[in-house]
């Protein structure tokens, strides 16, 4: 087992080529069909994988992950879209809990987004992860805000939809992957949490903004974890 500190997931490629390029003494493996960059970041063993994008991706990537790696604490990374009127892009959201916004068993008589099993919404992050991704954000001089990160499969881009992750979730953010991996994490009893760069506004607008912004949001979300790892015990 090529045993690491840190594991970092991320969606796309341009989210993982600025953290693989901080890398030094690298070598990329494919396992369940994904690609994983194992290598020295600001001085410690981590590994970094490219999951793609959506939830079951995700899943199976964090799985495959920890029991390849073994990693004292996951990552997950990338850009999000704000929910929240106090962020705007280039900023940061750090999770405090995840919600999976697309899971719906209300025909049940259960609660929207409940997850069968763990019998809970909001999917909590580890409470030192989260405190240091903020250290590290603040030190680093960019805004950012923590709360709830709704995942869901599918991009958020009407003002419609973003309303309703507000008042049903009170989330601060949107994206893809996030509450897979904090669930897969938090199955496995891994620290994890969320930290993502806003690319665009989740609203009508979010489809033009992405494409403007997204490269830029995903530099900024690898500045925060490279000097995460570097702080990282």
């Amino acid at each position: 087992m090529n045993k690491v500190s840190v594991g970092i997931i991320v969606a796309m490629q341009m989210e993982l080529e600025n953290i693989e390029n901080a890398m030094s003494e690298k070598t990329a493996i494919e396992l369940s069909g994904m690609k994983f960059v194992v290598g020295e970041l600001s001085g410690k063993r981590c590994v970094a994988a490219l999951a793609g994008v959506g939830k079951v991706f995700a899943a199976i990537c964090t799985q495959t992950m920890i029991l390849g790696f073994s990693p004292d604490v996951i990552i997950n990374a990338g850009v999000a879209g704000a929910l929240s009127a106090d962020l705007t892009i280039g900023e940061i959201v750090i999770a405090r809990d995840a919600v999976q916004h697309d899971m719906d068993t209300t025909a049940l008589g259960d609660e929207l987004g409940l997850i069968s099993g763990l019998d809970m919404v909001h999917i909590p992050t580890d409470e030192g992860v989260t405190k240091l991704l903020e250290s590290v954000t603040q030190k680093l001089g960019i805004k950012y805000k923590t709360g709830t990160v709704a995942t869901g499969d599918c991009f958020i881009n009407t003002n419609e939809k973003k309303n309703f992750l507000i008042e049903k979730f009170s989330a601060i953010a949107c994206e893809m992957e996030g509450a897979a991996v904090v669930q897969t994490c938090y199955i496995n009893k891994i620290p994890c949490s969320i930290m993502r760069a806003i690319s665009d506004g989740g609203d009508d607008n979010s489809h033009t903004d992405y494409k403007t912004f997204a490269h830029k949001a995903a530099k900024t979300s690898a500045e925060v974890i490279t000097e995460f790892v570097k702080e990282w015990k």
